[in-house]
């Protein structure tokens, strides 16, 4: 059975499909018109995948900085041969709960429909609060459960693992645990709620 980083590895190429490139810009749009950015931050993008959220942020901010990761070498090829700004955005191989990047260097962090894949997410959310300033922001935007189920955590069995879907309740817990505070729950698009977090 392929692994999940097989699967993300050979989806590469075709990620940019017109379907999905039309619903990513449009919670991306979503997602930049409900917060603010201070000036000349440095902004990190967790699972960027081909980089459209980063490559979009850049053109439309000339005064930012910004650096995305993911775990995935082929969705970073892609996302390389589309970067607006080498000088500007970086892109770096490696895992979301063990970053390799310096304490306290983000204003900013955004992670855009890639929190339900990862296993464990506390991890992620601790890792994140290190690399964070203090008063750093980080914007989680991601399907959450059916509003008809009764669970605050929605785990569903796919190939080469699951994906976990949070509710507004089950994100704070999250959060408590990994010393971030809730600012904020926000719906984007349809079911994707966009969550902000601050490091104290």
């Amino acid at each position: 059975m392929p692994s999940k980083l097989d699967i993300f590895n050979r989806w590469a190429p075709f990620y940019d499909s017109p379907l999905t490139t039309v619903f990513y810009q449009a919670v991306h749009t979503r997602l930049l018109e409900s917060i603010t950015l201070p000036p000349h931050a440095n902004v990190l993008d967790l699972g960027c995948g081909t980089g459209k959220l980063l490559s979009r942020l850049l053109k439309e901010r000339p005064d930012l900085a910004a650096t995305g990761i993911d775990f995935s070498a082929e969705m970073l090829t892609q996302a390389q041969r589309q970067n607006p700004d080498p000088d500007r955005l970086t892109y770096v191989q490696g895992r979301t709960e063990a970053l390799p990047l310096p304490d306290a260097q983000f204003d900013t962090a955004f992670c855009t429909i890639s929190f339900l894949h990862y296993p464990d997410p506390v991890a992620v959310l601790r890792d994140v609060r290190r690399v964070l300033k203090p008063g750093g922001q980080f914007h989680l935007a991601d399907y959450i459960p059916s509003r008809l189920s009764a669970q605050d955590t929605l785990t569903i069995p796919i190939l080469a693992g699951d994906v976990r879907f949070y509710s507004p309740q089950s994100r704070s817990k999250l959060a408590q645990q990994a010393g971030l505070v809730v600012e904020q729950h926000h719906y984007l698009l349809g079911p994707i709620l966009l969550t902000t977090l601050t490091k104290p």
